[in-house]
């Protein structure tokens, strides 16, 4: 991540590699112990999706929405009651209870308008009334500190603010069905007037299933980020394409018209580092285990309707895009990452898109592409690159070992010295180095984990009541859809 610590991480000294860097990712685990860990990562995140935890149900009447949202009000930091809370109350109010009635009939799914406007309407409710508060305020900690990461003074120097977006999204717990998912600020101001989107992840991660957590930066990192900027999707689309037409031509219009999902992807590796890649791998095969498909391994083939690229070329994209990043040991993690897709491609077909392509195109393609993605300088961003915003440096790893250290072993508060500097994607990232290292209890480090970022919740000035004011089409955006062949 680019900001600049206001403590150097010089104080934070790295842990002693007890291997060659080039060999492992981390001075606290083997490949052989991550490998190991993964899978039981994996089995957790399938556990978790299947535990189907529903979180709190829809208000059972308008009239009883609106008197629950109108005593919210005051619960919601200042900058956030102009810009979402009374818009939403007053787009509730001039629907009135007919209109409310017949848009619930509508959209029985809640997989468009009443979806958004029942998600909006519980990201102020769960707050308010305290559901799981140590849980919610550390996933609201986490997606705050994603999206701005990409809008500090430091980072976007010489690029102007978002279009659309200026404030980090609100969030909220249920849907489990739809895994993490987001309403970005396009659909939220377009349908509501919002300026804030909204992010949701299935309640059961809020005990369990630590590899969402990691997903996290596609959606908060990504499509909220994407849909904050007019007209980057589609300028990265076609530098995509451009690129990738002559050396790639089966390829070029397969990835660049699945560029929301493949530039999520990339955004989230830029902004919370290596651990976001490998966590992306174990959170698709473990939706893919509780889904009915063969185990927990990556899909080889796809729906040609599929939105997002076929897993295993997301997970070749993650290892080439870690590859990009500027810290030192980038080679030996997009390795690991490497060797994992690898291991469920090993010689079977790929079908991507409706064409068979071999494992060593999928590759290059991959490379191809987050070479684009992080390097292209973008009108959109005033000439800027995606990876001169966000990147992962090695203070940023430094920062991560220590913090994992301190999940494992040390005490359930984030300790005093290392507090200053450390924002929430430091503190994810290094739970997801503490659950691949042996033998540890991924129960228990992401309590920790929840524990700490909950205390940076508390000393975050925009939730205290001080007025803060910063800068920071109807679809819901996912990290994951079943396969309509999945049983």
């Amino acid at each position: 991540m680019s900001r600049l610590k206001k403590t150097s991480v010089a104080s934070v000294p790295p842990l002693q590699p007890s291997l060659d860097t080039e060999d492992t990712p981390s001075a606290l685990f083997s490949p052989r112990d991550a490998r190991h860990q993964l899978r039981e990562l994996t089995l957790d995140t399938r556990d978790a999706t299947l535990k189907g935890d529903p979180g709190p149900s829809e208000p059972a009447s308008y009239q009883e929405l609106f008197r629950r949202l109108s005593a919210a009000r005051d619960t919601l930091p200042a900058c956030y009651r102009d810009t979402f809370y009374q818009p939403l109350l007053t787009k509730l109010g001039e629907l009135g209870p007919m209109r409310y009635a017949q848009l619930l009939q509508q959209d029985k799914k809640r997989r468009g308008a009443a979806g958004l406007l029942l998600d909006a309407a519980q990201a102020v409710l769960q707050n308010a009334e305290r559901y799981e508060p140590t849980a919610t305020d550390a996933f609201q900690e986490v997606v705050s500190d994603l999206f701005d990461g990409f809008l500090s003074a430091e980072s976007r120097r010489g690029v102007s603010p978002p279009d659309l977006g200026i404030l980090p999204p609100l969030v909220k717990w249920g849907r489990p069905e739809f895994g993490p998912y987001t309403w970005p600020v396009d659909a939220t101001s377009s349908v509501l007037g919002l300026k804030a989107g909204v992010v949701s992840l299935p309640p059961s991660s809020a005990s369990r299933g630590l590899l969402a957590w990691a997903a996290l930066p596609h959606e908060a990192a990504g499509h909220d980020i994407l849909d904050a900027d007019s007209g980057l999707s589609a300028e990265l689309s076609n530098a995509v394409y451009d690129q990738l037409k002559s050396s790639y031509p089966t390829l070029a219009s397969y990835w660049a018209d699945r560029i929301d999902e493949t530039a999520a992807d990339v955004l989230g590796i830029l902004n919370m580092g290596p651990t976001s890649g490998l966590g992306l791998l174990g959170y698709l095969r473990g939706h893919n285990a509780a889904w009915g498909r063969s185990g927990p391994v990556l899909r080889r083939e796809a729906d040609f309707d599929e939105p997002h690229p076929v897993d295993v070329l997301r997970g070749y994209l993650a290892s080439a895009t870690v590859q990009q990043l500027l810290f030192t040991n980038r080679t030996a993690w997009a390795g690991l990452i490497e060797r994992e897709v690898d291991a469920d491609v090993n010689e079977k077909k790929l079908v991507v898109g409706g064409i068979t392509v071999t494992r060593e195109l999928a590759k290059a393609s991959a490379a191809a592409v987050a070479h684009v993605l992080v390097t292209h300088r973008a009108a959109a961003l005033e000439g800027h690159a995606l990876g001169q915003i966000q990147n992962w440096r090695d203070d940023d790893e430094a920062r991560v070992n220590r913090l994992a250290q301190g999940l494992l072993q040390g005490p359930p508060e984030l300790p005093e010295g290392l507090l200053e500097g450390t924002y929430a994607a430091h503190l994810v990232a290094a739970a997801v180095v503490a659950g691949l290292t042996l033998d540890t209890d991924p129960h228990a480090v992401q309590s920790r984990m929840l524990s700490q970022l909950k205390q940076m919740h508390d000393a975050n000035p925009v939730w205290s009541s001080l007025f803060v004011a910063y800068r920071g089409n109807v679809v819901p955006h996912y990290i994951y859809r079943p396969s309509r062949r999945a049983v």
